[in-house]
């Protein structure tokens, strides 16, 4: 009898307090509940459950109804207001104004592009002076794209890098809002 007892007791203290015993009584309790579950539910025919799949894909809409999709693959059309210059126009009237001309001030520079800008992207450039703005000649065609009907992105190359301009027209007016140069 006390063999039995030390033995329990080791079994107890040493094997259940280390990383492996607690493994092992984890295993032993969740093979219990599933194979007791198996028991008292009883064996299912194979044909029922998840193994029965369907033949054809399951559909919410009629094939026949337009795209059912959460992406719009329909590139957006810039809005402009009757009567204001279209995104590629202010992207030119601003690429022109941003290259300014030799010998040009700081004031008459900044007062080219000030009608072009929004009023965030003109105070950012108070302290810009002209000659230290990247320019070169203009070397290709630019490229506008809309990301929506009132966001537009303008790349304009040129023989040092390009221009990249953002314009916006939250009320139908085209207005740069950003500036980047990409060295070449």
């Amino acid at each position: 009898m006390i063999a039995v007892r030390r033995t329990i007791e080791q079994f107890l203290t040493r094997v259940l307090r280390s990383r492996v015993g607690i493994a092992l009584a984890l295993a032993v309790v969740v093979f219990g509940i599933i194979g007791t579950t198996r028991l008292v539910a009883g064996a299912e025919e194979p044909g029922n459950g998840l193994s029965n799949r369907p033949e054809q894909p399951i559909t919410t809409v009629h094939p026949t109804v337009g795209d059912d999709g959460l992406i719009d693959t329909r590139s957006p059309t810039p809005v402009t207001r009757p009567g204001a210059a279209a995104p590629e126009q202010v992207a030119a009237q601003f690429v022109t104004a941003w290259r300014g001309e030799p010998g040009m001030t700081a004031e008459r520079w900044h007062a080219g592009l000030r009608p072009l800008a929004t009023p965030v992207l003109a105070e950012q450039l108070v302290d810009v002076d002209p000659a230290d703005v990247p320019t070169g000649e203009v070397a290709g065609t630019p490229t506008v794209r809309a990301r929506s009907e009132t966001v537009v992105e303008a790349r304009v190359p040129f023989d040092t890098g390009q221009l990249r301009l953002e314009l916006v027209a939250p009320d139908g007016q085209w207005r740069v809002d950003a500036v980047d140069w990409e060295q070449k």
